[in-house]
């Protein structure tokens, strides 16, 4: 359970790294908007996995 949480964890520094994609030569401006919108996609649903695995560990401790 502790390593699906770091992975999700990972996920979400990832979605992070997508949303401040520097625009250049090869990635132009559109490019780096759609990527900021998977970006901020991922942060959001690995996130709410987060907080599902918490309250579901939460809820089985008694």
């Amino acid at each position: 359970m502790r390593d699906l949480v770091f992975v999700y964890l990972a996920s979400i520094l990832a979605g992070y790294a997508l949303t401040i994609v520097p625009t250049s030569a090869v990635i132009t401006q559109a490019i780096a908007d759609v990527l900021g919108l998977i970006g901020g996609l991922a942060m959001i649903v690995f996130a709410i996995a987060i907080l599902v695995l918490g309250v579901k560990t939460l809820l089985n401790k008694h």
